[in-house]
């Protein structure tokens, strides 16, 4: 039987992250945005809700809700601003989740519980200036030395970079499987922001999502305790990909989010303006668009729903959880963009937020994995090149 009715306490979630968005972030959104001002206080405020531990289990500090619960939480921080549900992405889904599935239970109790009260601020370290879709062609080493693992090497465009306490860090033990391209050389460190040699710096001059913040994370001869090694030696890889599962599904989510946001604004502002001397909401080009909007917002939200549900019965979500990013994204920008062009000359001036829309929809399209990334994936099930393995670890069903 299919039901796509919400639980209560999925409902409850949602209507948590639209008061928490509508009420403390959207009033000040524009400002931010328009100053590139990340505003550190709103991740106070949601450790307060308990946003930051959502799909923690209640053992290691979190709620304890499903992912279900998860996504429409991106969908609601996404209809306000891109930068919220960047947090949660960041923060839950690409941190959090991945020690709560590979850490041992020391990590967890010492990483997770602060992460989930939001006493400290967590973040994912994969990219590096020459290496982002071949996660294979990163250059940060790790090597053994007394009883430490030495880490040097640069990471960019990591959100939170200025802002998170610990990283998970992506390097290579094993230098010479990086010169064959074996990417079972690599493994995962959590790395914290008060080891000697970890500094980080923000990025100025972004297109959009700008009242977040990015930046990159500088290791020099920083020593990681071996205890710091999250799975073994040479899990690396195998780890960044269930990493990028759970960022992915918050991301589809929140272009969700965005294309919804479009919709809202589109349809108001159609209602209101007058060419012709009629409504624009009565000329059939413009009803073309809003109706592409309507459209791609259900698809993305059936396509979320999906991926949400399998992690939910603990079930393989890979090529569910690409298929829901790679349509959201595009459609998000194909919605911001229609945006735009139904509000006209306004829509090319901050005065309304779609033009903010757009400039935000343009970086789900690259990060976690881009468009063309996603493509190639969802040819390769297609054409029965890829199939899943299971993985040594997997995400752990929900609470209840």
């Amino acid at each position: 039987m299919i039901d796509f009715s919400f639980t209560e306490e999925q409902l409850m979630v949602q209507r948590l992250a639209r008061e928490f968005a509508q009420k403390e972030v959207l009033p000040k959104i524009k400002e931010n945005d328009r100053n590139a001002y990340f505003d550190r206080n709103i991740l106070k405020e949601m450790a307060e809700l308990n946003i930051l531990g959502l799909s923690i289990p209640t053992k290691y500090g979190g709620a304890g809700f499903d992912y279900i619960a998860l996504g429409l939480a991106c969908e609601e921080l996404e209809y306000v601003d891109t930068s919220l549900r960047v947090i949660l992405s960041v923060h839950i889904g690409l941190n959090s989740l991945t020690i709560l599935s590979w850490g041992n239970e020391e990590q967890k109790r010492r990483y997770l519980i602060p992460q989930a009260k939001g006493e400290k601020i967590a973040t994912f370290g994969l990219t590096e200036p020459n290496a982002g879709s071949d996660v294979v062609a990163i250059e940060t080493r790790a090597e053994k030395k007394n009883g430490y693992y030495v880490l040097n090497g640069e990471k960019m465009w990591i959100s939170l970079a200025d802002v998170a306490d610990n990283f998970l860090i992506f390097a290579w033990t094993d230098w010479e499987k990086k010169k064959k391209r074996d990417h079972s050389g690599m493994s995962c460190f959590i790395v914290e922001r008060g080891m000697k040699g970890v500094t980080t710096a923000t990025i100025h001059g972004k297109l959009g999502i700008r009242a977040g913040n990015t930046g990159s994370i500088s290791l020099q001869d920083v020593e990681v305790p071996k205890e710091n090694l999250l799975g073994e030696e040479g899990e690396g890889f195998k780890i960044a990909m269930f990493a990028l599962d759970q960022g992915r599904y918050t991301v589809a989510w929140g272009a969700t989010g965005l294309i919804r946001a479009c919709l809202d604004a589109s349809v108001k502002y159609a209602k209101e303006r007058k060419t012709f001397q009629v409504n624009i909401a009565e000329h059939q080009l413009i009803k073309e668009m809003i109706a592409q909007m309507a459209s791609d917002y259900e698809i993305s939200r059936l396509l979320c729903l999906k991926a949400g549900w399998l992690k939910n019965q603990g079930v393989k979500n890979t090529k569910e959880t690409s298929l829901a990013k790679m349509y959201a994204c595009e459609a998000s920008e194909r919605a911001a963009s229609n945006a735009v062009q139904i509000h006209g000359a306004y829509g090319y001036s901050d005065e309304y937020p779609v033009e903010r829309y757009y400039r935000n929809a343009k970086g789900a399209q690259i990060y976690e994995g881009s468009r063309e990334i996603h493509k190639l994936i969802q040819a390769d099930y297609a054409l029965g090149l890829r199939v899943d393995k299971p993985l040594r670890c997997s995400l752990p069903k929900p609470e209840g």
